[in-house]
This record gives structure tokens, sequence and C-alpha cells, in this order.
């Protein structure tokens, strides 16, 4: 306990350091500004999204028939409406038709200017449907049943069906809580993507200043290390709870209500389980970046590593989310074991399974490997960077044999008299 009492001061006065010289700084509001760009961008694209489809106006049925026939179809149209309206397409008169009158379907469906899609042609007891495949078999069935109506009369009624709800099924149940597990996973792969960056860029600065070696001289690189990346996480926590404020406010303030299926272990300790595997995916993620940063010399290099960084965590993401999919199965299982997916997997396990066990383990697992990480950045950082003066010069095998022929011809030579 003594040994380690050093290390955790040391990396607690780094850390404090580095979170209020980042958390005074001016480019801290604009890390918190950046998230609002993509969603103001999201709202304006979902608002012209929807804007396109109201004024792009639905296919619709046209009726060519004589005068009677089309009056049927439309009383039939408008007894059927209230109980089939999601299936019944829009009606629209194309032409009445008068007595003996010649009336071709295609010329008209190839000729019109409107939204009509199919023309109903014919008579009620012997209609004939017009338009291109597609449309014929999603209208098929619509037809027949306003045709059947129509050739029935006025007077027909259809009974009204009685509709008994229940409050909820297996296959429902098992639904929703995958489709949590899904966006739970989705938003911690988001924050995590987001914020585990930066650390790559966290040692570039201070090793062209040399604080670097001071800070090595003064205290072991292992608190430097955690130091540093606890102070990255207070930061990103700061950013979230804003960003999560600004939210909640915008719901609140707009009276948008969420119905969002229940989890397995329910919101409390989803929440509390989502916090938790955040700071243990940003510190796995955060120790290795910070360790392939640290290698940098330049702004250049980090933008040259932060690709593969990208693509990795992309590669930890999908693997969590097969895990979803296979849950129990020896595949989930070895994701839940490997440590850089495990909070991804283990989360999606929370919205699904009700223990709660499992977690306690997955958590000391993790904890774990950070220590492991950061232990082994530190030592790399040390053996590959913090070395002082020129590296040593090892010749090859080939140079060493020739040094060696060389020097004997040499020896050989009569001395000059």
């Amino acid at each position: 306990m003594k040994g380690r009492l050093p290390i955790l001061s040391a990396a607690f006065v780094v850390a404090r350091r580095d979170f209020f010289a980042i958390l005074l700084s001016r480019s801290f509001l604009w890390f918190l500004c950046g998230p609002l760009f993509p969603v103001v961008i999201l709202a304006l694209a979902h608002g012209l999204g929807s804007h396109a489809e109201k004024s792009v106006s639905p296919p619709q049925l046209g009726i060519a028939m004589q005068s009677a026939d089309v009056d049927a179809v439309l009383g039939a149209y408008d007894r059927l409406k209230p109980e089939f309206a999601a299936v019944l397409p829009d009606l629209t008169v194309v032409q009445r038709l008068a007595p003996g009158q010649h009336f071709d379907p295609g010329l008209a469906l190839r000729n019109g200017k409107g939204e009509v899609a199919a023309i109903l042609s014919g008579t009620p007891a012997a209609p004939r449907l017009t338009g291109t495949r597609g449309r014929l078999e999603d209208w098929r069935g619509p037809t027949a049943l306003l045709a059947q109506a129509a050739k029935t009369g006025p007077d027909a009624r259809y009974p009204s069906v009685t509709l008994v709800t229940t409050t909820t099924s297996g296959a429902s149940q098992h639904a929703g809580e995958l489709a949590t597990a899904k966006g739970a996973q989705t938003l911690l792969f988001l924050l995590t993507m987001l914020l585990a960056g930066m650390v790559l860029s966290n040692l570039v600065e201070e090793k062209g200043n040399k604080i670097i070696e001071v800070l090595a001289a003064a205290i072991p690189m292992d608190a430097v290390f955690m130091g540093k990346l606890f102070a990255m996480l207070g930061i990103s926590l700061v950013g979230i709870a804003c960003w999560g404020s600004l939210a909640g406010a915008i719901l609140i303030g707009g009276h948008v209500s969420l119905t969002l299926p229940t989890p397995a272990v329910g919101w409390p300790a989803l929440f509390a389980l989502g916090a938790i595997y955040f700071m243990l995916a940003y510190l796995l993620l955060g120790s290795v970046f910070l360790a392939i940063g640290s290698m940098a010399t330049t702004v250049r290099e980090v933008q040259t590593l932060s690709m593969p960084a990208s693509m990795m965590q992309l590669v930890i993401f999908f693997l969590a989310t097969f895990a979803v999919t296979v849950p129990g199965s020896p595949g989930e299982i070895a994701i839940c074991l490997f440590p850089f997916s495990s909070p991804y997997a283990m989360l999606a396990r929370a919205a699904q399974d009700p223990r709660l066990w499992p977690h306690l383990l997955a958590i000391a697992w993790q904890i774990a490997w950070v220590i492991v990480l950061i232990r082994f950045g530190a030592r790399l950082f040390r053996k590959r960077v913090m070395k002082s003066g020129p590296a040593p010069v090892r010749k090859s095998l080939a140079a060493r044999i020739l040094r060696m022929i060389v020097g004997r011809s040499a020896s050989k030579k009569p001395a000059p008299h």
C-alpha cells in the first residue's frame, strides 16, 4: 500500500493540472459546441425530408366506368374507408363513360400527368385493373373488395370488428428489449468514438515543449499516464453532463414524451451500468490511444493515426452488435471476455438479462485490463521515447565480417623499410 500511494497521489496531481487547464481554456467551449453541429444538420435534413414527403401526393387509383358504376364504386369506397383506410388507395375519377364509349386505360396512363398509378375500368361485376406489375400486386385485393362492395349495392353494411388489446406478449417484450440493447450500444459507441480520440494528441504538445521530461523526472510514468487519462475522462464526463442537460431541457420544454421499451434490469440499473461501462470503455481505448499517440512527434502523425483508430472502434462495435443477435452463445461469451468489446456487449446484456452478478465480474475484469494497459503504455513510452542520447548503432553481420577481413589483410602486409 505504501508503494502505491505515491503513484496515486502523483496521478491525482497530473489529472487535476490537465483537467483545469482544459476546462478553463477557450477550446473547451468549441468542444461543447462540436456535437451540436451534426445535430442541427440532422434536424434540418429531417425537416426537409418530411416537407418533401408531404409535398409529394400519394399514388391514386383512377376510375373510368359508366356514370352509374362510378357512383357505385365511390359509394362502396365511402363505406369501406372507415374500416380499411390503411389498405384502400386514394380514388379519383378519370372519366365517366357514355354507353358504348370506347376507353383505352393504357393510353390514358401513358398520357396522364397526374398521380394516377392504375385505372379501374369495366364494371363492378367484371372489373379490370390496368397498371404496372408492382402496382397490380399491391392493389389487386383492395380492388376486388371495392368491386364486391359496389356490386352488392349501396345498402351493404360491413360488421364492425371488436378489438381486444393485450398489454404485452413474449415476442413484443423480446423485441423491445432487443431495441433497447441496440440503442444503448449505439449511444455508448458514439460517445466513446467522439471522445476517446482526443487522447491521441494529448502528449504531442508537451513532448515538443519538453514538459514531459520534467514530469518523468519528478514522478513515475505510470502516474503520468494515469493522470492524463483520468483528466480526459473527467472532461468527457463534463461534456456528457452538459449535452444531457441540454437534451433534457429541450425534451421537457417541448413537452416531448419518449416511450421506450423497459430493459430487463430496469432503467436505474441500466443508467448506472451505462455510466460505468462508458468510463471503462473510455479508459480501455484511451490507454491504447495514449500509448500510440505518445509515439507521435507532430500533429500530422496524430492525424495519420486517427483513421486506424476509428477503424478499430468500428470493428469493436460490429463485434458487439453481433453479440446482441446470439445471446448466451459461445461467440457472445467470447465477445464479452474480449476487453475492448466487453463494455458494449455487457451493456446490451443488461437490457436483455435481469441478472446483475455477471456485470460485477465483467467490471472487475475490465478494471484489471485498464491497469495492465496503462502500465504497458507507460513502459513502452519510457523505453521508446524517453531514452536519452543517441541510440547505439548496431552493425550488420556482413559489415562485421568485412571489417575482420580488411583488418587481417592489413596486418599481413610487410612493414616498409
